[in-house]
């Protein structure tokens, strides 16, 4: 906790830190505010409010797939920095055109033919901004900070991202419309400004040729990670991991209305709790392993996971009341016997998760060269998100099809025990290799 606190004062790490919670606050406020508006306000369908749930995750996460691998390339091979400050100028125009499109459908002006496809293509920018910041935010860690304080930083830039989330799906959720049209362009403008502070971080290699043909690039990275075990093993926990966040993420918002019968504050709360637990979760694994990186706790903190997924299920199950008016608001919510259950199960779960999954991110940045710890991280990115696509398709599908909200939650407990089977193996092939392992 220490070394975590002494990192806030640092400007190796602080401007960053600020940088990236704006970015994903934006990212968060923004998609929360358009999909709650599609769903609360266009569609009155449980089928159609999964359906489109699902396109805006697969849409967001698309670019991932196609440019992580040309991401990690010129992350790794320009200055860091420069690429951050490029990024966010970028972050100014596509908010521009998100907010465009958000006000367009608050108007009332030709919302399915226009304002909702405007929506859409701002979220589709803001996936390909992400992918390229994404390798960045990890990678850059170990080439400003020491060793002993990278699980720290980490744990802190997963913290900061899930609080900016929750802080993002807040606004969202509680701002009038026009208010998250003013909100997005500002926090876009303020990322800029924190941005130019973060210190340089020069290429760590000669290599300056970038692939830019991505199915070549993509499959040259799918080989970089497959071919070292640690990455190996870490990369596909985590993405099993992520791909039990994007069927949760399509499943959310419909379950909050029609299994829940609550209104979008409700879903917001709720989505609240996940987050703060993400964040709790992240920085706690860091006091418990006193700095040290290592998966000893990754493998009973996805079992862990699984177990409270099934308490939720049952919680959701039993959750048969009638609402008082319409939808409940979130104090009638709050007020019904089981909510604080249901709520408290959330958040164990969310903690749960960012305790399995910050020591993992930290080996992507740790067990490899600092010249290709971007390439790294960008593997688990290009994997990750083929696995959430898949995921968020089979979600959206079977939402479709009409199987039951909370059935489709047990989907994920099969995902809990491939990624506590691959921890188990990361952490016995780090008790073999020993100290030098890490």
């Amino acid at each position: 906790m220490t070394t975590s606190t002494n990192l806030m004062g640092q400007r190796r790490f602080l401007p960053l830190f600020l940088t990236q919670l704006l970015n994903a606050l934006n990212d968060n406020l923004y998609k929360n505010a358009m999909v709650l508006f599609v769903v609360y306000q266009v569609y009155d369908s449980p089928e159609m409010e999964t359906f489109i749930s699902g396109i805006a995750t697969a849409i967001f996460v698309l670019p991932f797939v196609l440019f992580s691998a040309t991401s990690g390339q010129l992350a790794d091979m320009r200055d860091k920095t420069k690429i951050i400050r490029w990024i966010k100028f970028a972050e100014i125009i596509i908010m521009s055109v998100g907010a465009t499109g958000l006000l367009l459908a608050a108007k009332g002006v030709q919302i399915e033919s226009l304002a909702i496809p405007l929506m859409f293509v701002a979220l589709f920018a803001m996936g390909v901004h992400s992918t390229f910041f994404g390798p960045i935010k990890y990678a850059i860690l170990p080439q400003h900070l020491h060793k002993d304080e990278v699980l720290a930083g980490t744990g802190l830039v997963e913290a900061g991202t899930y609080v900016a989330i929750l802080v993002g799906m807040m606004l969202g959720g509680a701002m009038p419309i026009m208010w998250s049209i003013i909100a997005v362009i500002s926090v876009a403008l303020v990322g800029y400004m924190v941005c130019r502070w973060v210190p340089p971080a020069p290429a760590q290699t000669t290599e300056t040729k970038v692939d830019w043909n991505p199915i070549r690039a993509s499959k040259s990275l799918i080989a970089f990670s497959m071919g070292n075990l640690e990455l190996r093993y870490s990369v596909l926990a985590i993405s099993y991991f992520w791909t039990i966040a994007a069927i949760l993420s399509v499943q959310f918002i419909p379950l909050a209305k029609n299994v829940l019968l609550a209104d979008k504050q409700v879903a917001a709360v709720l989505l609240v709790a996940f987050s703060a637990g993400i964040a709790i979760g992240s920085v706690s694994i860091n006091a418990l392993l006193k700095g040290d990186i290592s998966a000893r706790y990754s493998a009973p903190s996805v079992l862990a996971l699984g177990a409270l997924l099934v308490g939720f299920y049952a919680v959701c199950r039993m959750w048969n009341l009638e609402p008082a008016g319409e939808l409940f608001t979130v104090w009638e919510f709050l007020a019904q016997p089981l909510a604080l259950v249901l709520t408290a199960n959330l958040l164990l779960i969310a903690v749960a998760g960012g305790m399995f999954v910050v020591p993992l991110y930290a080996f992507l940045t740790t067990k490899v060269d600092k010249s290709e710890a971007s390439r790294s991280v960008a593997a688990n990115n290009f994997i990750s998100s083929v696995f959430m696509v898949v995921g968020a398709g089979v979600a959206g599908g079977l939402g479709f099809l009409g199987i039951p909200l909370q059935e489709q939650l047990l989907i994920s407990l099969i995902l809990c025990l491939l990624s506590a089977s691959l921890a188990r193996k990361l952490h016995a092939l780090e008790e073999r290799s020993g100290p030098e392992f890490g």
